[in-house]
């Protein structure tokens, strides 16, 4: 494998690689030919068992790089074509075959741009505006292949240098009171330290904010902006500054100007002269304000990857967070027997405050807790979990439902401070037909008898969480063969329709005449269907949760 290059780059390239998972990571294309495959003795090793031992290779001839594919068996694709060899641009997208592999973007780095920047003679002072819009041009076509911001503004300071004729320039970000230099820079290209501004920011601040258009300052003294004596032009050495703001990009603008209002300003170009003053004629004024608006353009789009990127990681997070809370509630229910069941949680966002619980505590008797807690979101499905988890213990000590409601309504007051709750219905069920309950609050669960009679089981007491000194009472009702019962969350009862209908006044009641001889999960079904139909939408306004019981005696 050669590691000398083929020819000299005039461009520094690079590859952004896209994992499977979705990370980014930056290679620089730093030996040639750089060999791309599934061995570990290529440049880029691609994890993948679908990749050839060596799939691909990228070249540079004649002033130009190419990718070429090494008969790998399912190819190489840029731009969604399947290519043999083709000569590669900026920004152009390499695939191997599968949607669901690598991707890899291609870059040219910033150091093509700073010397077309300083190659350029239609950028020294002498040449007209003309020639410079069209080198302008160039440079923002350059600025395009780059995919760092800091490269961008880095060739932003260049061309402004460039353009003016100024020594040094300064690029600062920040708000009202708390500007902070991002990228210096003095003409040849070479970095400067935040020291070497010497200006105090305050002042600068002052300036930006005091006028909204191009400003240019050849300094008098500058005791009246609050500069101390001391510090005068002679002191500082300087001919001229110039100050160019920097404004938020509004997405969808088209017609953003250097007109924008002071609440707009996120920073400014600081350029200064020292031995001649900046050239700041009419057609430079111009090339300045454009440069200006490309980099407000390049720091939005930084803005809104850095909150796309916040956006998917939260997303992600939440997946893991939903995946854990689906596996929490029971893998099965009883399908066949004296008791069966059916149920469904639909949350209203990727996770929800609803769970239920279903565990045969006996050889002949079945548990089951449906709770809500209040709120949406995450913070209520970490409190459910918790809920979950003092209900499971309750449960596995054989407390008496009584007696546990009272210990769960007593932690989460104590760790809420009362400030959330839950409402919940634990119930038993045993073989001989005994239903006892307790419910905290929450909505009354249906007991639909053989012949079609409708009993609403009573509510026995305040949530769990509201009052310390709440006592929770047990009821208790003998089933009897073919009786089914429907317990469900407010997100069922309370959801509403485009008039401002309650389903469980308006909808319920004629779901259940529907099916009033059918089965636990026929009935799960239609009420998961009726409730969508009801509202106009799949997705409910607050977390739905339905259990249904079956005791066929």
């Amino acid at each position: 494998m050669s590691s000398a290059p083929q020819g000299q780059p005039g461009r520094t390239a690079g590859l952004v690689v896209i994992n499977p998972s979705g990370a980014r990571t930056r290679v620089a294309i730093e030996s040639l030919p750089f060999l791309i495959g599934r061995q570990s003795d290529n440049h880029l090793v691609l994890r993948d068992n679908r990749a050839s031992r060596t799939h691909a290779r990228i070249l540079f001839e004649d002033g130009s790089w190419f990718i070429e594919d090494l008969e790998s068996r399912h190819g190489v694709f840029v731009n969604g074509e399947r290519i043999g060899r083709t000569r590669l641009a900026a920004a152009d997208r390499i695939e191997f075959g599968f949607a669901d592999s690598y991707r890899l973007i291609f870059s040219l780095e910033h150091e093509e741009i700073s010397r077309l920047l300083d190659q350029s003679a239609v950028l020294e002072s002498g040449s007209s505006p003309l020639a410079r819009l069209r080198a302008l041009g160039e440079v923002a076509r350059a600025l395009q292949s780059s995919l760092s911001a800091d490269d961008v503004l880095t060739s932003v300071v260049d061309a402004a240098l460039a353009i003016t004729g100024a020594e040094r320039g300064f690029l600062l970000l920040g708000g009202r009171e708390n500007l902070h230099v991002r990228i210096a820079r003095d003409r040849s290209g070479g970095p400067l330290r935040e020291v070497d501004l010497q200006v105090p920011t305050s002042v600068i601040h002052r300036a930006l904010h005091s006028r909204r258009e191009l400003l240019s300052m050849n300094f008098d003294p500058l005791a009246h902006h609050g500069v101390r004596p001391s510090m005068s032009v002679a002191d500082l050495e300087l001919r001229s500054v110039l100050c160019v703001p920097l404004v938020r990009v509004r997405a969808g603008s088209t017609q953003e100007t250097m007109l924008a209002s002071l609440s707009d300003t996120v920073g400014l170009l600081y350029m200064d002269s020292r031995q001649s003053p900046a050239d700041l004629s009419a057609g430079n004024r111009e090339l300045l304000q454009t440069l200006a608006l490309e980099a407000s353009t390049v720091l939005e789009n930084a803005r809104l990857l850095e909150e796309e990127r916040t956006k998917q990681r939260l997303e992600e997070e939440l997946n893991v967070a939903r995946k854990i809370q689906s596996d929490l509630l029971p893998r099965e229910l009883p399908r066949n027997g004296w008791f069966c069941a059916a149920a469904a949680s639909i949350p209203s966002r990727e996770v929800g405050g609803d769970y239920y619980d279903l565990r045969q505590t006996g050889p002949e008797t079945w548990a089951i807790v449906v709770a809500d807690v209040s709120g949406k979101g995450v913070s209520a499905a970490l409190l459910a979990a918790l809920l979950q988890g003092a209900f499971l213990l309750g449960s596995e000590a054989a407390l008496p439902t009584e007696i546990m409601m009272a210990r769960v309504n007593h932690f989460l007051n104590d760790r809420t401070q009362g400030e959330k709750y839950a409402t919940a219905v634990c119930c038993s069920v045993r073989r001989d037909g005994t239903l006892r309950w307790v419910n905290a609050g929450h909505p009354k669960p249906c007991l639909i008898r053989p012949g079609g009679d409708v009993i609403r089981l009573a509510s026995t007491g305040f949530p769990l969480g509201m009052l310390d000194v709440a006592t929770y009472d047990v009821l208790e009702e003998r089933l009897l063969p073919g009786d089914r019962v429907i317990l469900f969350s407010d997100g069922l009862s309370e959801a509403e329709n485009e008039l401002g209908d309650f389903f469980d006044r308006t909808a319920l009641p004629g779901v259940i005449a529907e099916h009033r001889a059918s089965g636990c999960e026929e009935i799960c079904a239609a009420l998961e269907r009726a409730v969508a139909e009801f509202t106009g939408t799949p997705l409910p306004a607050d977390d739905v949760t339905i259990v249904v019981l079956e005791y066929a005696g």
